[in-house]
């Protein structure tokens, strides 16, 4: 039996299924945002956790888009010896420790760029340049709908990328729409794979699972799973790939007797379907997803 595409009451459930408006709205805001990077230049992106997985799928796309090298770090790991013509960072709070110090760090040698939720915060006076996408916040501490809005904008800025991101808002709502396969959500574990730029949106999509659920995930870049990870499938197990499909890998997960998932959808759109499916287990499991165990909105340290 599917699960209705409207059973959950959470914040996180109703944050989610605003994404699609919120991700034509940042299309509408790429020539008001200041500090984007500029073809050729060479650009770092930067974050934390869902913020981090972002920065990985904007920099596959740029660089995929041939506007030059791109690289991404968690915030924490950042290379601030090496040179580059820009630095993004994004920072929902932006009041998150490691995202702040690298930012002083690198002021002064480096253009910088955030992308935050909340203007009132630290981050404005760290960058030299602020786009504020407070009409993306969240309630939730499980952050969906700020982070998507944010790679959304940054990729509606590269050629052709407002077309992508609008096809992208018209496949999320379809998913939205959808019932969840009762096998979907009743599974033990869950793997996320992804190639290029949806490797970004399978970690994110594993690390929902977590945040929300506490569930079994792990993710993987799509021809990196048989060089090992496949032996996780099995029965009752899931193994849910974004993007192009190497052949031969739904074969090999169906002889494992796992469940493999593929819908072609956009990639972003289908990090929609999976955040649904995180909120759905967490209920199932008497978990609160809008408040999960151990987290909070921002990561200060010292505080």
């Amino acid at each position: 039996m599917a699960a209705s595409p409207t059973a959950s009451g959470s914040r996180t459930a109703a944050e989610l299924a605003t994404q699609p408006v919120s991700w034509r709205r940042a299309v509408d805001a790429v020539p008001g945002t200041a500090g984007l990077p500029e073809p050729g230049e060479r650009v770092a992106v930067t974050g934390c956790g869902t913020s981090w997985f972002m920065a990985q799928g904007y920099a596959a796309l740029r660089e995929a888009a041939g506007q030059g090298e791109t690289d991404a770090f968690p915030a924490s790991e950042f290379p601030a010896g090496r040179r580059y013509d820009r630095v993004v960072a994004i920072t929902r709070s932006g009041t998150t420790t490691e995202v702040l110090d690298l930012l002083g760090t690198l002021r002064g040698r480096t253009p910088l760029l955030a992308l935050t939720a909340d203007p009132r915060t630290p981050v404005r006076e760290a960058a030299d340049a602020v786009a504020v996408l407070d009409w993306a916040d969240e309630q939730s501490v499980v952050q969906t709908r700020f982070a998507t809005t944010a790679l959304a904008l940054l990729r509606a800025a590269l050629p052709d990328g407002s077309t992508a991101v609008l096809r992208a808002a018209d496949e999320a709502e379809a998913a939205l729409a959808e019932p969840l396969p009762a096998a979907l959500l009743e599974a033990g574990q869950w793997t996320f794979l992804g190639r290029g730029w949806a490797y970004g949106t399978a970690q994110e999509a594993a690390l929902k699972m977590r945040e929300a659920a506490g569930a079994w995930t792990e993710a993987y870049p799509a021809m990196e799973y048989r060089h090992g990870p496949v032996a996780i499938a099995a029965p009752g197990r899931v193994t849910w790939a974004f993007g192009p499909v190497p052949d031969g890998l739904e074969a090999a997960v169906v002889r494992a007797g796992g469940m493999f998932v593929h819908a072609g959808r956009d990639p972003l759109a289908e990090l929609v379907r999976a955040q649904r499916v995180a909120v759905a287990v967490a209920e199932g499991r008497g978990c609160d997803p809008d408040r999960p165990r151990g987290l909070t909105r921002s990561v200060v340290l010292g505080a």
